[in-house]
């Protein structure tokens, strides 16, 4: 293993991870001939792997919470051989930072938190007012100290054409229209998810006008997606639980547009090149935006927005419910013939 190699221990959303991106490409451009590898849960791992400038991803078996002091320390210990010479450790949680101490890292690069004096010894300021987005926040612990924060370069999936093809036959074997793909999950919570009637008018109105409809989505958004299609009255195809994480990225790329919540999906979308309409409430665009030139965002900006909850704490969810449809859709632009 090459001594000059990094260990990135990678965020727990779908989202933050296509985020990190920009990260891994900044210390590409910073040192070309760096090895990159990637300490990431088992399940975005498929993401990582359409990571040009990722070596290698190396799995975490544990779930999002767990603290597995003994699981945590046999994996570091099996890391040793691989003569890492920095890890950057971009959640802020003391036990994300405990691979790279078991593993003998010599560098170990995070921010402050959770009391990780010696677990981290290349200690970063966190400083909410300069690094005001998830993407700098990662990007900076990439920079070295002292230096100022470059602009980050955008998230730049890769996409399998073969595979692609193969979803699509599997999947949606008639169409040929132009597709507009409807992302209607929200993990965070109801409190980011644009209402079911709003995501069905949009489904109407653009199958109107000429595009088939794609709902994309996990296990979890297949109730609320069948929802939709039965309101929309239109033969949208409900493909949510329907494909792997990598068929989902593929799939992605070719909508020609997609209509989102603030959603991990929306950030692959982003990545893949494909136009965003993004909708959102309680978050904040100014926090985790759509990392392209090709998307528009509706936000409201009320007096409580962002309130970052899962639920309104109002009850009354204005934020999203007052976003109507004919607003949105306005943003799609027909494909060119």
């Amino acid at each position: 293993m090459s001594e000059s190699s990094v260990l990135v221990v990678g965020p727990s959303w779908v989202g933050d991870m296509v985020m990190a991106q920009s990260l891994f490409r900044w210390l590409k451009q910073s040192a070309p001939e760096r090895p990159i590898d990637v300490l990431a849960p088992g399940w975005s791992l498929p993401i990582v792997a359409r990571m040009p400038e990722v070596r290698a991803g190396v799995e975490m078996p544990l779930g999002h919470g767990a603290v597995g002091i003994g699981v945590r320390r046999s994996l570091g210990v099996s890391l040793r051989d691989r003569r890492y010479s920095q890890a950057i450790v971009l959640p802020r949680s003391l036990k994300a930072a405990l691979v790279p101490w078991f593993a003998r890292i010599p560098r170990r690069t995070g921010y402050r938190g959770e009391f990780r004096y010696g677990l981290i010894n290349d200690m970063r300021p966190f400083d909410r007012t300069v690094l005001d987005q998830t993407v700098k926040r990662f990007v900076m612990l990439g920079v070295e100290r002292g230096e100022a924060l470059p602009s980050p370069p955008p998230p730049l999936l890769t996409v399998d054409v073969d595979a692609q093809r193969k979803a699509i036959q599997r999947l949606v074997p008639s169409h040929d229209r132009p597709v507009i793909g409807l992302l209607c999950g929200a993990e965070y919570g109801p409190a980011k998810a644009w209402p079911q009637g709003h995501f069905a008018a949009a489904a109407r109105q653009l199958h109107e006008r000429g595009f088939d409809i794609w709902l994309l989505g996990g296990p979890g958004d297949r109730d609320a997606a069948h929802d939709i299609v039965t309101q929309s009255g239109v033969p949208a195809h409900n493909l949510c639980g329907e494909t792997s994480l990598s068929e989902a990225i593929d799939l992605l790329a070719a909508c020609h547009a997609v209509v989102s919540n603030d959603s991990g999906l929306m950030h692959v979308a982003s990545a893949v090149g494909t136009s965003v309409v993004a909708v959102y409430g309680s978050s904040s665009p100014r926090f985790t935006p759509p990392l392209t030139p090709r998307s528009e965002i509706h936000y409201l900006d009320l007096d409580c927005s962002p309130c970052f909850q899962r639920t309104c704490p109002l009850g009354h969810l204005r934020c999203l419910n007052d976003l109507n449809p004919e607003r949105v859709i306005a943003s799609i632009e027909l494909p060119s013939a």
